[in-house]
């Protein structure tokens, strides 16, 4: 049932996706007066459809992807003498038509965003320096001497770094020394940290989390912490005289007790209180296996708000703009043999997120959409041939040279272009199903 699931999520998805970046191809060359045959969601042959005026609105057998073909849009095409061809027109105004579909997907992004920040903002209160909350240990940031709450002032060359930039000088560093400086007790210290590499993912990963205010999500009537009188909503400070940064902390704290009380320090509206809470042993996922419990679960902190629609736009800016950065860093440093390709996520990968996401909820499947519109425009505006980029690149080629590349060159330009194209596809299928599988 899950994967029909997937499947069909998968579909409405990529199906929003095609739809709109095709409907803008579509509209600006309709806006320049080019003649459109053909508006096809999928590709090969054609299943049904119907026509409107002169084109043919179709639904084709391969569903993945989709095409708009106008006349005349085939190198060789523009001596037809029709003015309508898409040759026929404009250099600037073939680069409109193409830039259009990619414009559409960042639009569909950041409007997405804008609605989702109107009906519920996730205002996370992380401190303004990037804090460590919890190491693993034996991980990679514990073998380098990293503690919790340490303090990171330098990663590699990049000085005063946000989490942003430590996370991305992580990932491309697997198994590859980067020296590092926390401060401590006011003392700054120099380490060196080597990611692990995660095999199935390709990326380094040093097994720590960021620091953050620890919640209590929910508590267990008739266990300890219950009768101690915590509630939903108090924030944990300390448990036995050890600062919780983390919700991690707490359990490993929890899973040490041995039945030991624990001493924990909380905040409700900002008073100060503390409670001994002796663990008991519960057995609370049915496994046959009992475990020392307080009886609660915690979470990291967050508020939820609503954004007025200018905020929220405003926002939604400054979160595209932060991810579209984040993805070409990450595609420079792929090309740098720093990040591996394994890291990439295809349609595979794409359609178990969506099922997942769209069992979360809407808001959950909404962002994914918007992050699949914007990785897609970021990924058609590549200089490869046959994507939008490559279109666009041969066109501003033209324009300095103000004249048409010969036509044997576009040919085999178009040709490559394909036949990379396939490849990328091959091996990202084959990617995610290699992180399906087990081993």
């Amino acid at each position: 049932m899950a994967f029909l699931q997937n499947i069909w999520w998968f579909l409405v998805l990529i199906g929003v996706m095609i739809l709109l970046h095709e409907l803008g191809h579509f509209l600006a060359a309709r806006f320049f007066d080019v003649k459109v045959e053909t508006f096809s969601f999928g590709f090969g042959p054609r299943l049904f459809g119907f026509r409107r005026g002169e084109t043919d609105f179709r639904f084709s057998a391969i569903l993945f992807g989709g095409y708009v073909k106008m006349a005349g849009d085939q190198p060789g095409e523009e001596n037809s003498g029709d003015p309508r061809n898409l040759l026929a027109k404009p250099r600037w105004q073939r680069l409109i038509i193409t830039f259009a579909g990619p414009a559409v997907n960042v639009i569909l992004a950041i409007g997405i965003l804008t609605g989702l920040f109107m009906q519920r903002y996730p205002k996370i209160p992380t401190p303004p320096d990037p804090v460590v909350g919890y190491v693993v240990p034996d991980g990679a940031a514990a073998k380098a001497g990293i503690h919790s709450g340490d303090r990171v002032v330098q990663i590699d060359n990049t000085a005063n770094p946000n989490w942003d930039d430590i996370t991305l000088q992580i990932i491309s560093s697997a198994r590859r020394a980067v020296p590092i400086w926390v401060e401590r007790n006011g003392e700054t210290l120099h380490l060196t940290l080597t990611p692990a590499l995660d095999e199935k993912q390709g990326v380094g990963v040093v097994d720590w989390t960021p620091e953050s205010k620890v919640d209590v999500a929910t508590v267990s009537p008739s266990m300890p912490a219950a009768r101690a009188g915590l509630k939903p909503g108090d924030i944990l400070v300390s448990a036995n005289g050890i600062p919780l940064r983390s919700t991690y902390k707490l359990d490993e704290i929890e899973r040490q007790t041995d039945g030991k009380a624990l001493d924990l320090v909380f905040t409700r509206d900002s008073v100060r209180h503390e409670v001994t809470v002796k663990p008991e042993r519960a057995d609370p996922t049915n496994s046959g296996q009992q475990r020392w419990m307080i009886g609660l679960t915690v979470e990291n902190s967050v508020e939820i708000v609503k954004l007025p629609f200018a905020r929220a736009f405003v926002e939604s800016l400054h979160e595209n703009a932060r991810s579209a950065k984040l993805i070409f860093e990450s595609l420079e440093r792929m090309i740098e043999r720093r990040i591996s390709p394994k890291s990439l996520v295809g349609p595979v990968g794409i359609a178990q997120l969506s099922g997942e996401t769209a069992r979360e909820g809407p808001a959950a499947f909404l962002s994914l959409m918007c992050m699949v519109s914007l990785n897609l425009a970021i990924f058609n505006l590549l200089p490869i041939p046959i994507l939008d980029g490559g279109v666009i690149m041969m066109l501003l080629v033209e324009m300095l040279m103000r004249r048409d590349l010969d036509l044997r060159i576009k040919e085999a330009v178009v040709k490559v272009g394909f036949v990379f194209l396939m490849m990328v596809v091959v091996f990202v299928i084959y990617n995610d199903i290699s992180k399906i599988l087990p081993g």
